[in-house]
C-alpha cells in the first residue's frame, strides 16, 4: 500500500507554511522527491518519521494514520537518514553502529551481521576502527546511511544521501539503495535530493515540489514527455545575444564551442531565433515543470 498523504498542511509559528494542502501517493520501490532547498522536503520527511505532527491533513503507512497513538507502532517500521548528522564522535564506526543496533532492539548477533554486510557494501570495512570524528563528511553519510538500515525498515527515508560522496560512492549508494527497495519484502524507499542525476539514475517515479506543493508526481517516463518540444538548441557567436537568452529564457546548459555560444533553452514556445529542437533530459523536464506551473506564460 506505501504512503498516502491527503490534504497535508504544516505551518510554523512564524506564519511560514512548508506544507500546503499536499496530496501524494508513494508506492512500494524506491521512489524520488525532487526539489530546490527549501521546497518542504525536508518538513515532509520530518512529518513522515514523526517528529513533527502536521497542522492539517493526513498521512498514513500501509494504512496506519499517523497519529500520537501509533507513533511507537510506525516508528519500528522505518529508517530514517537525515540531512544532517552527527553520530558519537568519540565512538569508533563500528562502536557506534553496535551501539545503534543496541538501541533499536536488535539482537546482537543479528545488527553485528548486518554490520559487516552494508560496512562492505558502502566500502567502509577498512574505517570500522576510526573514531567518527576522524571521518570525512562523505564518510559519515554512509555510516548514517547504515544506521538507517540496521533494522531493515519497511519504509527508508533519505534525505541527500549522496551529499559530500565522490562519482563512485553515489553510485554505490544509488546502487544499494535500488537493491534495497527490489527486496522480497515489498520496501519503501523514499529519496530526496536536488540532485537530478541521482534519480534519473535510481528511480522509476517521483515527485516534484517547490514551495510546499507537488507540481507532479507519477513516472519519470510521463514527466520527460511532458517537456518534450519544449527544449531548444540554440548557437550564438554574439555576447550581448547569449546574455539576452540568458534573460528571457531558462538556460539549462551553456557551453563554448569554439567562438560559438551553444546554449540549451526551457521555453513554451521556440525561441525568437534559430533554434533546433532537442530531446529533454531530467534535469530538463524539471525546470519545465517547475517554472511552468508556478509562472504560467512565463516560461
Amino acid at each position: 500500500m506505501g504512503i498516502q498523504i491527503e490534504d497535508l498542511t504544516v505551518t510554523f509559528k512564524n506564519n511560514v507554511t512548508a506544507i500546503n494542502h499536499a496530496d501524494l501517493e508513494i508506492p512500494k520501490g524506491i521512489f524520488g522527491l525532487l526539489g530546490e532547498n527549501g521546497a518542504g522536503k525536508t518538513t515532509l520527511m520530518r512529518v513522515l518519521t514523526t517528529v513533527l505532527s502536521p497542522t492539517s491533513g493526513t498521512a498514513s503507512l500501509d494504512g496506519i494514520l499517523y497519529s500520537e497513538g501509533n507513533f511507537e507502532k510506525i516508528r519500528k517500521k522505518i529508517g530514517y537518514l537525515p540531512q544532517e548528522i552527527d553520530l558519537y564522535p568519540n565512538l569508533s564506526v563500528q562502536e557506534c553502529l553496535e551501539y545503534m543496533g543496541d538501541l533499536a532492539g536488535i539482537p546482537r548477533q543479528t545488527y553485528k551481521e548486518r554490520i559487516h554486510y552494508y560496512l562492505e557494501k558502502t566500502s567502509l570495512a577498512e574505517h570500522r576502527r576510526k573514531k567518527m570524528k576522524q571521518l570525512s563528511g562523505g564518510m559519515k553519510r554512509r555510516v548514517g546511511l547504515i544506521q538507517a538500515l540496521l533494522n531493515e525498515p519497511e519504509f527508508l527515508i533519505v534525505d541527500e544521501p549522496t551529499t559530500g560522496l565522490d562519482p563512485e560512492e553515489r553510485i554505490r549508494i544509488r546502487n544499494l539503495l535500488a537493491d534495497y527497495s527490489e527486496g522480497s519484502e515489498g520496501r519503501t524507499v523514499l529519496f530526496s535530493t536536488h540532485v537530478v542525476e541521482d534519480l534519473a539514475a535510481a528511480c522509476s517515479r517521483l515527485a516534484v515540489m517547490k514551495k510546499g506543493k507537488f507540481l507532479y508526481s507519477g513516472n519519470i517516463k510521463e514527466l520527460l514527455e511532458q517537456a518534450g518540444g519544449h527544449v531548444w538548441i540554440c548557437k550564438t557567436k554574439n555576447e550581448r545575444v547569449a546574455r539576452e537568452l540568458e534573460k528571457k529564457y531558462h538556460v539549462s546548459s551553456k557551453q563554448y564551442v569554439g567562438d560559438e555560444v551553444q546554449m540549451k533553452l526551457i521555453s513554451e514556445a521556440p525561441p525568437q531565433m534559430e533554434c533546433s529542437s532537442c530531446e529533454a533530459t531530467l534535469e530538463d523536464a524539471y525546470i519545465y515543470v517547475a517554472n511552468k506551473e508556478l509562472q504560467p506564460g512565463l516560461l
